[in-house]
């Protein structure tokens, strides 16, 4: 059965797509930072092997491949990430805001990179999950630099990163999930989880050569930059 593996795997988005995977008969490397904590990860059934993954900490990062071993790996969903203050007027928020770089930007693209040969070895997917938020024709209201920024940056990285790896067999896109009901999205988001999953999971399937590099919705409509 082909395996995938899900950061930031203990709640919300990441949590469903674990759900979601190991129902269809994947085999799922689930990554959190604190895997005795992830009580609810650690009930679903299925083929699930839980690992613990700090993004923040780029030599954990680079030793992903020799944590899970060479088999190949069909998908890798880059899922984790952080808000980062919601102003920067201070040296401290200044701080949280390469913080945020570090988690959202630099991070998932180490780990690609750590665990290209495995993706490689199964003609694979890299997916990132980013946000509208990291469009720039998209930004009217302003406000969140430090998370607008962090996954403007990602976008930009995962774009040179399809290029790259297109000579390996290996596609790349990043992903906007919608406004979804999680922790990050609140109670007020118009999606629940299983619905911004479902419509991301499609789109990954439907994901060819031509549209590697790309920016989408869950639902698969492109986005601006």
């Amino acid at each position: 059965m082909p395996t995938v593996l899900v950061t930031g795997a203990n709640r919300g988005i990441g949590l469903e797509f674990v759900r979601q995977y190991a129902d269809d008969g994947w085999t799922v490397i689930a990554t959190v930072r604190e895997p005795d904590r992830a009580t609810d990860l650690r009930s679903l059934p299925g083929d699930i092997r839980v690992e613990p993954l700090d993004l923040r900490d780029f030599e954990a990062v680079g030793r992903i491949a020799d944590r899970i071993g060479g088999a190949p790996l069909d998908l890798l969903i880059a899922n984790a990430g952080t808000w980062g203050p919601r102003q920067i007027e201070r040296v401290s928020e200044a701080e949280g805001w390469i913080e945020a770089l570090r988690v959202n930007s630099v991070a998932p693209v180490l780990l690609a990179r750590s665990l290209l040969r495995n993706v490689a070895a199964a003609r694979g997917k890299l997916i990132a999950i980013t946000s509208k938020m990291g469009s720039i024709d998209d930004n009217g209201s302003g406000g969140y630099i430090a998370y607008r920024s962090s996954k403007a940056a990602l976008n930009a990285a995962w774009r040179s990163l399809a290029i790259d790896v297109a000579g390996e067999g290996v596609l790349a896109a990043v992903l906007h999930p919608g406004w979804v009901q999680t922790r990050m999205g609140g109670d007020s988001a118009p999606l629940m989880p299983e619905q911004s999953v479902a419509g991301m999971r499609r789109t990954i399937d439907m994901l060819d050569a031509h549209q590697s590099g790309g920016f989408f919705n869950y639902d698969g409509t492109p986005i601006l930059w």
